[in-house]
């Protein structure tokens, strides 16, 4: 439902962030044709015009929310510490999952600009993957991966089946990296370690009164 009240008094920045925070848990719940305009616009408290101010149009934000979280793990992440990252991300609980991930699962029927994306995206982590193995197939070995990492993210979030969708992430981590080490032999084997919350700011101490009850006198 579109926002009815006034808008949020927020600068462009804040406006533009919190279209695409919307936009990012709409297409994870929904997928990219089940997601409108108006729905982004409202989930941001904003004015559907500023979508198009902001990001062009619709495909072009679904391209933005499949470019940060995708391509900023692939910018930072080792090639062999690549596939454990996706997994821990993709078998994380709800709350803490990647939802980007999801809106890429949710959004198989998109368009065209939609599947350019996608196929992109896909193809750049293939290409990361054709590094870990020395097999004259590098790319089939690759896509192969890419297609199981599908497979557990549909069975996992968009259609969860038992026992994989309640099953223990590391076990389930442990068990598909063991298993495609024998097709990317330089993958690193052991999951990745859980993604930790930043730490909180120290509480600033209070000096001690002295026994007189009277606080020291600045010099």
């Amino acid at each position: 439902m579109a926002h009815q009240g006034p808008e949020r008094r927020r600068n462009a920045a804040e406006t533009r962030q919190a279209l695409l925070d919307a936009a990012t848990t709409l297409f994870a719940e929904r997928g990219f044709d089940s997601t409108t305009v108006r729905d982004i616009a409202g989930l941001a408290e904003a004015n559907q015009a500023l979508v198009f101010r902001y990001f062009g149009s619709k495909e072009a934000l679904f391209e933005e929310v499949m470019a940060g979280v995708g391509r900023e793990r692939l910018a930072t992440t080792p090639a062999e510490h690549l596939l454990s990252a996706v997994l821990r991300d993709l078998l994380a609980p709800a709350a803490d999952r990647d939802r980007s991930l999801e809106a890429f699962l949710r959004s198989g029927g998109g368009g065209g600009a939609v599947s350019a994306v996608r196929e992109q995206l896909g193809e750049e982590y293939a290409r990361v993957l054709r590094t870990l193995t020395s097999g004259p197939d590098a790319a089939l070995r690759a896509d192969l991966v890419l297609a199981w990492l599908l497979g557990i993210g549909l069975m996992r979030v968009v259609a969860p089946k038992e026992p994989l969708s309640t099953a223990d992430s590391t076990e389930v981590s442990t068990l598909v990296l063991g298993a495609v080490s024998t097709l990317l032999e330089r993958v690193d084997r052991a999951p990745a370690p859980p993604r930790t919350a930043p730490a909180a700011p120290p509480i600033p101490t209070q000096a001690a009164a002295p026994a007189s009850g009277r606080l020291p006198q600045e010099t």
